[in-house]
């Protein structure tokens, strides 16, 4: 079974910091990372960007929004997809993710979410990302 997982942090905290010491933070999510991604379990990794657009149907008409939920303090930073057996076999995975590992995620309230996918399909790409 497929598990969808979503890495959040907290915006204020990260912020305050300077950009060197979030590089440094980065550089350490690395081994980790490098962990999850030879666990053979880790199908998807993509780390989004806080920029975000909303579409919603009203009135019939689609729509198109800025963050309606930019007053939260928790904002996306990673999705990853693992392959778990179980629930139990998921946590245990994705707790190899930085997100959880980094001891600095603590203070600047890093967590991850995890939801069992029921449908997945995944498509070739024909151009890179980025």
């Amino acid at each position: 079974m497929q598990y969808l997982c979503m890495g959040f942090f907290n915006q204020d905290k990260m912020d305050a910091l300077p950009q060197d010491e979030i590089d440094a933070i980065m550089q350490e999510c690395q081994p980790p990372l490098e962990k999850l991604r030879n666990s053979g379990s880790l199908l998807v990794d993509a780390g989004v960007e806080k920029e975000v657009k909303i579409l919603q149907r009203v009135d019939g008409k689609i729509q198109i929004f800025e963050n309606l939920f930019a007053e939260h303090k928790r904002v996306l930073g990673s999705v990853f997809i693992i392959e778990a057996s179980n629930f139990e076999e998921a946590i245990h995975i994705a707790s190899m993710h930085p997100t959880v590992q980094v001891a600095i995620g603590e203070q600047l309230g890093w967590e991850i979410e995890i939801r069992p996918i029921h449908s997945f399909e995944m498509k070739e790409s024909k151009k890179p990302a980025g």
